[in-house]
């Protein structure tokens, strides 16, 4: 049986995670919050240290030769030196259109930086374009030189970004669809883009590659037949949903939800854990990050990380 442990930190909605490989923070896991907070937490999730404030909302976050690479819904794409808690600011316009909701992020190799703007709504208003299937989300590239491009736009809530292992690919999440898009970089493909795998059985958030060289998935929540009617109803109705009062939304489900993903596309895993079984109450999962077989997840609803132990 998968374990599950919840580890509490100092505040709200740890929308992603990432854990150091290397340096003086190897094994501690990074994760920011609402209140613009990143922290550190110790390996064993003893001890919690707070390293920046980004004063903004970070969201994806990556962990790149000692430093973070941060996106924030409000700053834009930055990299963070967690020893001294300094800020740089690395984008924040694509293409002349400012960048709304920077999401994810995935590095290559070569300093390459592939990352998401998700809307043109700001991210408090996140529901109204997942309901409405807006389709104003994009995939960014920033060269090390520094120039920033579109790579792929009209996505319908542009979220995790993870590149394959060989760098063949970069793939995008669309949240509102359910959909993992595939961008190739190499071989006779390059240039053109597909769906890797199928309809995911939930709404993927925040995905990455682990140390296994799988791309891990952070499903939200699985299916919400109420929300699918929806997104097949004509926009006027959408358009109404989104002004119902918060009680009467669609809720995610109460679970904790992973899945991994090969090279090839093929499902490895696929973990669906009831929080309740390990006397926890966590949920919502945006944020995920297999590390030498303990996979870690955030949540953009709960003011702790939590670990399964595989």
């Amino acid at each position: 049986m998968t374990k599950l442990t919840v580890i509490p930190v100092p505040g709200y909605g740890t929308e992603d995670v990432v854990v150091a490989t290397d340096g003086p923070h190897a094994g501690c896991v990074f994760t920011g919050t609402v209140d613009g907070e990143i922290w550190r937490v110790s390996p064993d999730g003893a001890k919690v240290d707070r390293v920046a404030d980004t004063g903004g909302r970070p969201l994806g976050i990556e962990y790149v030769d000692g430093a973070l690479l941060v996106c924030d819904s409000q700053r834009g794409l930055l990299r963070v030196d967690p020893a001294s808690g300094a800020i740089e600011v690395l984008a924040t316009e694509a293409d002349g259109r400012p960048i709304v909701v920077c999401n994810n992020a995935a590095v290559a190799g070569d300093g390459t930086i592939w990352f998401s703007d998700s809307s043109t709504r700001p991210l408090d208003r996140w529901k109204a374009d997942f309901i409405e299937v807006a389709r104003t989300g994009r995939l960014l590239r920033r060269d090390p030189d520094g120039t920033i491009s579109t790579v792929l736009e009209g996505l319908a809530f542009a979220n995790g970004v993870a590149l394959a292992a060989d760098e063949s690919y970069v793939v995008v999440a669309e949240s509102t669809t359910r959909a993992l898009n595939r961008v190739w970089l190499t071989g006779d493909r390059a240039g053109s883009h597909d769906r890797m795998g199928g309809d995911l059985p939930g709404y993927p958030d925040n995905i990455a590659r682990g140390s296994d060289g799988l791309i891990w998935v952070a499903l939200g929540s699985p299916l919400l037949p109420m929300v699918e009617r929806l997104h097949a109803s004509p926009m006027l109705v959408r358009r109404v949903a989104t002004r119902l009062p918060e009680w009467l939304e669609p809720k995610p489900k109460r679970v904790v939800r992973v899945q991994a993903y090969d090279l090839t596309g093929a499902l490895v895993h696929d973990l669906e854990v009831d929080p309740r079984d390990h006397g926890a109450d966590f949920h919502m999962v945006t944020g995920v990050r297999e590390h030498d077989g303990r996979v870690w997840v955030g949540s953009l609803e709960e003011p702790a990380i939590a670990v399964l132990d595989l």
